[in-house]
C-alpha cells in the first residue's frame, strides 16, 4: 500500500476532541493537531493535548498565537448597523469605546494616528471596504465603498500600511508559556512582519530553555517583503492564505505561495499551505474540482504540509476531508520527481547536506526502496526531505520531540530508537525494527545515511545494501 509523503495538519476544536475522534483523524492520515488559541481557553486546550497524546506520541501538536490584530470594539447591539455605498463612517481612538451608529472604535489606541488619508480599511475579512478621506485629531473620516452590515469585534485590515502593534500580546504570552509547560511541539505565530516578531517569541522560549519550534505565519505584505530574514530566524513557515488574501490582491497569492515554497525548500524549512483547501467539505461530502486542483498544485510546488481548518474543527465531514486529502496526496506524489538540482542555502552542516543530495540522487539510479537515517536534532531528515525523494525516509530519532518535529517534513516517517554504540549496531537494529513494522522486505535494497563518529557528530557515510544482509 502506498503511503502519503505530504503531511496533513488538522485543526481540532475543544468542542470535538475525544480520543476516538482524534484517532479517526490519525488513521485517516493526520500528522499534526492544530489548536487555534483564538477560539479556545487554556483549560479546554489542555483536553485536546491530553487526548492527542493518548492516541499516539507521534502526533505533533501546533498551537497558533492570536498575534497582532486590530478589531472593532464591542457594539451595544449584536446586529450592528447597515451601511451603503457613499456613507460616512468615523473611527475614533478609545479602546474602551462602544462602537455603533457610524462611529467605530478599535482595540488599538493609536489607530487613527497611523492610518493615512487614502488608505483602504477592510472590515470582516474584506466584506466591507472604506477609504480614509480626512484625518482629524484622534479621528478618521471614511467613505464606504460597498454596502453591508458592520458588527462589533470584527477584524480590521489596512493593506500596505505598517501599524506598530506589539507582536506578542499578553494572551499570546500566556499560551506560549502554557505550550512550554505542556510539552507542545510548534508555536505558529500569527501576522509575522519581520525577524523581530520571531525573536520576541524565541526570547520567551529561550528563557525557559524550551525545544518548541516557531512556525512563521505569513499573512500580510510586510511578512512577504521580509520573508528572507524571517526564514533565517524560524523553524518553518505557513502561507496563511486567508488574511493574506485580504491584505494582498487575490491574483498575486499563487505567485507568493510558490515563491515562499521555493525559499523554504532551499533552506530546508518545513512549509505549510493553509486556508480553504477543501472548504466545500465543511458542509458537503465531496470537494469541488477546483479545491482538488488547489491541493494538488501545492504538492506539485513542493509543500511539506497541507492544512485543514474549519473542515475538521467544525465541519460536517471531518474524517472524509482527511481521507480525501490523503487520496489526493498519494495520487499526486506518484508524479513528483526528486529535485536533485536544488541548491541548499544557509547550510550549517555541509557534509550532511552533500550526503543527503547524493543519496537522493542515487535512488534515481539504483532500485532503492527506502532511505534509513538516524538523527539527533532532525537536521538530517530536513536535508534529505528538501530534495523530495520518491522513496520513503525512515528516521531513527533519539528524542521524542524530534520525532514529532519531523511530522512536518515531507516523506519522513519517524521512529524512536535507543542510541547504539556503533554504526553496525544502528543499521542492524534499524532494519530489524522496520522489518517488524512490515514497511520493508528482506529482498529490498535500502540506502542508509548515518554517522560513524557518534550521534552528535552528524552524518558521515552512505551505505547501500540488501535488507537480508543488513539484518544479520
Amino acid at each position: 500500500m502506498l503511503e502519503k509523503k505530504t503531511k496533513i495538519i488538522c485543526s481540532v476544536s475543544d468542542r470535538n476532541c475525544s480520543t476516538e475522534f482524534i484517532r479517526s483523524l490519525y488513521e485517516a492520515g493526520m500528522n499534526v493537531v492544530r489548536i487555534n488559541s483564538a477560539h479556545t481557553s487554556l483549560e479546554s486546550s489542555l483536553e485536546i493535548v491530553k487526548n492527542t497524546r493518548a492516541v499516539s506520541e507521534k502526533i505533533a501538536i501546533l498551537i497558533d498565537t492570536k498575534g497582532p490584530e486590530i478589531r472593532i470594539t464591542k457594539m451595544e447591539y449584536d446586529e450592528g448597523f447597515v451601511v451603503k455605498e457613499g456613507d460616512t463612517v468615523y473611527f475614533a481612538d478609545d479602546v474602551n469605546g462602544v462602537s455603533g451608529n457610524f462611529l467605530l472604535y478599535t482595540n488599538y489606541n493609536n489607530f487613527s494616528n497611523e492610518v493615512p488619508v487614502g488608505a483602504n480599511i477592510l472590515i470582516d475579512d474584506g466584506e466591507i471596504s472604506l477609504t480614509v478621506v480626512e484625518k482629524r485629531p484622534s479621528q478618521l473620516v471614511c467613505r464606504v465603498n460597498n454596502g453591508g452590515r458592520i458588527k462589533g469585534k470584527k477584524s480590521i485590515n489596512v493593506p500596505n500600511v505598517s501599524i506598530k502593534l506589539p507582536s506578542v500580546t499578553k494572551r499570546d504570552k500566556e499560551f506560549i508559556e502554557w505550550a512550554i509547560d505542556n510539552d507542545l511541539d510548534f508555536i505558529a505565530h500569527s501576522f509575522v512582519r519581520n525577524k523581530e516578531d520571531i525573536k520576541e517569541v524565541q526570547d520567551i522560549l529561550d528563557r525557559r530553555n524550551s525545544h518548541l519550534k516557531i512556525i512563521a505565519k505569513i499573512e500580510n505584505q510586510e511578512g512577504v517583503d521580509h520573508i528572507d530574514e524571517i526564514l533565517s530566524h524560524c523553524y518553518g513557515a505557513m502561507v496563511a492564505r486567508g488574511d493574506l488574501g485580504v491584505e494582498i490582491e487575490s491574483q498575486k497569492i499563487p505567485v507568493i505561495q510558490r515563491q515562499i515554497i521555493n525559499k523554504c525548500q532551499s533552506r530546508k524549512k518545513p512549509v505549510i499551505i493553509a486556508t480553504q483547501m477543501l472548504h466545500t467539505m465543511i458542509d458537503n461530502p465531496r470537494p469541488t474540482r477546483a479545491e482538488v486542483s488547489d491541493v494538488a498544485n501545492a504538492i506539485y510546488q513542493g509543500t511539506d504540509s497541507i492544512m485543514l481548518s474549519g473542515e475538521t474543527a467544525s465541519g460536517k465531514y471531518p474524517i472524509e476531508s482527511v481521507k480525501m486529502m490523503t487520496k489526493i496526496a498519494i495520487e499526486i506524489e506518484q508524479n513528483v520527481q526528486p529535485n536533485v538540482k536544488l541548491e541548499l542555502t544557509d547550510v550549517t552542516w555541509p557534509v550532511a547536506a552533500v550526503l543527503a543530495k547524493n543519496i537522493v540522487r542515487s535512488t534515481c539510479q539504483l532500485p532503492v526502496k527506502a532511505i534509513v537515517f538516524d538523527t539527533m536534532s532532525g537536521r538530517t531528515g530536513r536535508y534529505i526531505a528538501a530534495f523530495r525523494p520518491k522513496v520513503p525516509l525512515f528516521a531513527k530519532c533519539y528524542k521524542t520531540y524530534v520525532m514529532r518535529e519531523l511530522a512536518l517534513s515531507y516523506g519522513v516517517y519517524p521512529y524512536m530508537m535507543e542510541v547504539k554504540d556503533s554504526k553496525d549496531d544502528f543499521v542492524k537494529q534499524a532494519v530489524r525494527n522496520l522489518l517488524a513494522d512490515n514497511v520493508i522486505e528482506m529482498d529490498d535494497m535500502i540506502g542508509v545515511l548515518g554517522g560513524s563518529f557518534g550521534t552528535q557528530a552528524g552524518a558521515s557515510f552512505i551505505e547501500f545494501g540488501n535488507v537480508r544482509n543488513m539484518a544479520k
